[in-house]
């Protein structure tokens, strides 16, 4: 398919803006969970935006110390994409279905994580938004295979 007969992005693709280091675990492949306080019924490709605010105490677990280790930590930029295929809550009183998986939140099931090799600059908040044509094909041109 060429670029030319891509739907508009805001069809197949949304973003999401998350936090570092958790960003940098998506990007990493260990953290295949991204953590929401509320359901999400749309499922298809995210960019992944590391916001500008860093959860400075998760620098501190275990986990996430272990998982960045050496990476980069980029801020205010797309990041990398991710294909979103489902959203689940824990049933009451189970254990969590991994070890990224936070008790009492909706759980974003995210698969096909790929890293950008250079970030693209761009202000988001948190949560779920449209991206603009040209931030996808900026986007496209450093993942040239990636289909809808």
């Amino acid at each position: 398919m060429s670029t030319a007969t891509l739907p508009p992005a805001g069809d197949w693709t949304r973003g999401i803006s998350v936090k570092q280091p958790h960003a940098a675990c998506l990007l990493a492949g260990d953290k295949t969970i991204e953590n929401r306080p509320r359901d999400w019924s749309w499922r298809g490709w995210m960019l992944l935006h590391a916001s500008l605010q860093i959860d400075r105490p998760a620098l501190r677990l275990p986990l996430v110390a272990h998982t960045i280790r050496g990476r980069d930590l980029p801020t205010g930029a797309v990041i990398g994409i991710a294909h979103l295929t489902g959203c689940h809550q824990d049933p009451d009183g189970s254990p969590p279905c991994g070890p990224w998986a936070e008790p009492g939140r909706w759980h974003l099931e995210l698969m096909d994580i790929q890293e950008l090799a250079l970030p693209i600059p761009a202000r988001r908040q948190l949560g779920p938004w449209k991206p603009t044509e040209d931030l996808v094909a900026q986007v496209r041109q450093q993942l040239p295979d990636l289909r809808p």
